[in-house]
C-alpha cells in the first residue's frame, strides 16, 4: 500500500514537471532566442533590423581615393580630358594656374569636404589647402563652385560622391550634381527628369601629407 502510494505520488510528480516543461515551450517563440528585449522587458520575435548605411559611406571606408589619405586628379568622362582646376571657380583645363590635386575627406554620412591642393613644387603656399564651396553669389537655377579657406562646418562645403560602380563618380550638393553644360561649363543643377550625363574618373596621385602652413 505505501510502495503504490509512493509510485503514484512520483508519476505526479513528473508529469506535473513535464506539464510545467510543455507550457514553457508552448509560450517560448521559436525565435525568442535571435530576439531583443523592449523597454517593458518583452522579448520580441526577432531583431530590428537597422538602417543600411548609405552607399557613398561604405565606399569612404572601402575605396581609398573617398579615404581622404589620397591625393587626386579629377577628369569628367566624356569631357576634354583636362583634370578639373579650381582657383576663382571649378572649370575644366582651364589652365589658370589653379589647384588640380584634390583630397575627398568624408566628413560623416554620406558627406566630404573636398581639399584642394597645388602642385607639389615646393612652395608652401601649395601646401596649404582651400576647399570647394557653393558660390552663395550664385542665382538658382545653376550654381558654380569656388575655392575658400576651408571649414567642415559650413553646410555649402559639404559634398556628396557616389561611386556609380565603373570607376567614376557624380559629384553633388544637397539635391543638385556636378553637370557640365556647353556654353557654361560645369554648375550644380537639379537633375529634375533628366538623365544624370556628367560623371567623373578619380586619377590617384599619391599620399595626402601635405604639411600646411603654421
Amino acid at each position: 500500500m505505501v510502495t503504490m502510494k509512493w509510485v503514484t505520488g512520483a508519476a505526479m510528480l513528473a508529469c506535473t514537471s513535464a506539464l510545467m516543461a510543455c507550457q514553457g515551450g508552448a509560450d517560448k517563440a521559436p525565435d525568442t532566442a535571435a530576439g531583443t528585449p523592449t523597454p517593458s522587458g518583452t522579448v520580441t520575435g526577432a531583431p530590428t533590423p537597422t538602417a543600411a548605411a548609405p552607399t557613398t559611406s561604405s565606399a569612404a571606408a572601402t575605396d581609398p581615393l573617398l579615404s581622404g589619405k589620397r591625393e587626386v586628379t579629377i577628369t569628367r568622362v566624356r569631357g576634354s580630358g583636362q583634370p578639373l582646376e579650381i582657383s576663382g571657380r571649378l572649370e575644366e583645363g582651364g589652365d589658370t594656374g589653379g589647384r588640380i590635386l584634390f583630397v575627398p575627406t568624408p566628413i560623416g554620412g554620406d558627406r566630404y569636404v573636398i581639399r584642394a591642393f597645388g602642385t607639389r613644387d615646393d612652395h608652401p603656399a601649395n601646401d596649404d589647402p582651400s576647399c570647394w564651396q557653393v558660390n552663395g553669389l550664385d542665382i538658382e537655377p545653376e550654381l558654380t563652385i569656388g575655392a575658400v579657406v576651408c571649414d567642415q562646418d559650413d553646410p555649402i562645403q559639404r559634398f556628396t560622391i557616389i561611386a556609380k560602380g565603373d570607376g567614376t563618380y557624380a559629384i553633388g550638393s544637397e539635391t543638385r550634381f556636378l553637370q557640365h553644360l556647353p556654353g557654361n561649363g560645369l554648375v550644380l543643377k537639379e537633375l529634375g527628369n533628366a538623365k544624370l550625363n556628367t560623371t567623373f574618373r578619380f586619377t590617384d596621385k599619391g599620399p595626402a601629407d601635405r604639411q600646411p602652413i603654421n
